[in-house]
Order: C-alpha cells, then structure tokens, then sequence
C-alpha cells in the first residue's frame, strides 16, 4: 500500500503533463504519482512516463471511467488529485496530504473559488455555472462546500473505498461531493490558487452539455438521498394545481349551483390521488436511504479493518 497516491487523470496534455508530475514529486518526494491516459491521440503517455510517473490507460472515454479504475486498482492512505492541464499549484498537494494523514479528512476540497478562479478563468459561462452548482447544493443538502466543480482533492482510503462511481463524465466531482455531505465524512476547504490553461492548452469541458450534465446529477441524487424532501415537494405541487382547479370548480358552483365542469373537478380529484402516491413514495424511499446508511457504516468498518490488515502485512 502507497502511503501517498497522486492521481492524474489525462486526455491529450502533452503539454503540461510532464511539469505536473514533476511539480507533484517536488510537492510529495514520497508519493507514487500515478498517471492515467484516456485514450490521448498526442504524447501525453510518453511525456508522463519520461517524467517519472506510473502510467496506466483507461480505454472506456470519460473522467468518471478513469477516476473508477484508479480507486479500483491504487491502495494508498491518501490519495490526492489532480487534472494533468497545470491548473493547480502542486505546492498545496503537501498540506492537502497532512490533512488526510493527521487530520483524519475523508475529503480536502482543493477551494479555488475563494482564492483567483474568477480573475483567471477567462470563460465567463464556467465562473456562472460553478457559483450556481456550488450554491444549489449547498442550499439543498444543507452544508458548505466552497468548491464543488474543482478537480483538486485529496481523499482518505476509507472515501475511496467506499465510494461508489456512477458518473462517466465531468459530473463526478458533483457525486463525489454529495456522496461525502451526505454520509457525515469529514470535509476540509482549502483554498488554493487557479491558473487559466497555458496557451495551446484546450479544456476539455464543454460549458453547456457537461452543465446539463451535472444539473442533472443533483437532481438524481437529490431524488437518491433525500427522497421525502423530494417527493413531498412535488406531492405540495400537484396539491396546490388541485386546489386551484377545485377553487375554480367551487367558485362556478356557488354562482349556479351547478357542477359545471365535472371533468375539471374528476381531474383534480386524479392530481390530489396522485399527491398522496408521491409523498407516501417518498417516506417508503426515506427507510429505505436510512436502511443503506446503515449497512454504509458497517461496510466503511470492514475498509478500516482491512486497511489495518494491509498494514500489518505489509510492516
């Protein structure tokens, strides 16, 4: 087992990927950096390799693919991550570490938010769609999380091995997030300096359809962790379009006497079933989460059993 795992997910960052790694082992003389190609059509293999980095290669495109196979394969005490573009001082790579090791942080949220992401990233839809992220889910799963999009994080054996990845794209970061706020792991907002790419260097992110992407997310695992609250609010709905369509009913009746618009009234009568269904869903789905934050803890046990088992074989 590595005591430290730097962890660099790539796709085509011929250009950078060498001064990151090489910046991650100045940072972490005792770390394993490990470099992950996702099917690069330049040099990024190459140049990662001469830099003294472990690379392996992940076929199935996409961060989520790639991020899954690294917690899959590498067992270390902390791993720390990183993009492979050079947007993240690698200098803070060292405290992110100590707050794993002798803090006991699940998870370090490397904060670029609150340091120059917004004076040094030049696309103006990227700084928009991160604060609207960040402030959705802190609203919605009550925490505060500086920093949900960055890609800079360090993570406890414990995190990784109990994480369970979904997504297959830029969303993971979302999931991740989420994941940790709702099973009560210990997060740490460090901030950190961003760097806009060097120029040459492309993002891979698209701002609209990785957007969409992650905005669904939330509302997946919204709908995943916290089914009451979910499905109470669309059961408060479809009572309130219910009760407009009765009020409009019952206000003809009272001019007239008569029902006038009995299908309007059988309708709303259908909306307001429909409410009752929706919220007794969401307090069957509500034992259920509660019954699988039962069985999480136990399996989070058994991790830390068995990393104390690698240990004591190991020495």
């Amino acid at each position: 087992m590595d005591r430290i795992a730097v962890l660099i997910p790539c796709y085509n960052e011929e250009q950078t990927v060498a001064k990151v790694v090489r910046d991650a082992k100045k940072a972490l003389p005792d770390a394993v950096v490990y470099v992950y190609d996702n099917n690069s059509t330049d040099a990024t293999a190459e140049r990662a390799r001469e830099a003294g980095a472990v690379v392996r290669r992940e076929s199935r495109q996409g961060k989520g693919f790639v991020m899954r196979r690294m917690f899959r394969e590498i067992d270390a005490l902390c791993y720390v991550c990183a993009d492979g573009d050079d947007t993240y001082p690698m200098e803070h790579a060292a405290e992110m570490a100590r707050l794993v090791l002798e803090e006991q942080a699940d998870m370090v949220v490397g904060d670029r938010l609150s340091s120059t992401y917004f004076t040094e990233n030049k696309r103006p839809f990227h700084n928009l769609g991160n604060s609207m992220v960040r402030s959705t889910i802190n609203r919605l799963f009550g925490c505060e999380i500086k920093d949900i999009m960055t890609g800079f994080r360090a993570f406890s054996y414990g995190f990784v091995k109990s994480y369970p990845v979904l997504s297959r794209g830029f969303e993971i970061e979302t999931e991740m997030t989420i994941h940790a706020v709702f099973n009560e792991m210990v997060i740490v907002n460090l901030p950190v300096e961003f760097r806009n790419r060097p120029e040459g260097s492309e993002s891979k992110l698209n701002t609209y359809t990785d957007g969409a992407k992650v905005l669904t997310t939330i509302v997946k695992l919204y709908k995943n962790y916290k089914p009451l609250r979910f499905f109470s609010m669309i059961a408060a709905l479809m009572l309130l379009v219910a009760g407009g369509m009765f009020a409009w009913v019952f206000a003809r009746f009272l001019n007239t006497h008569l029902v006038e618009n009995m299908p309007t009234l059988i309708v709303s009568g259908f909306i307001a079933l429909a409410a009752i269904l929706a919220f007794f869903a969401g307090l069957i789905l509500s034992d259920m989460v509660t019954k699988n934050r039962r069985e999480f803890e136990l399996r989070l046990n058994e991790i830390e059993r068995k990393k104390r088992e690698i240990l004591e074989r190991e020495g």
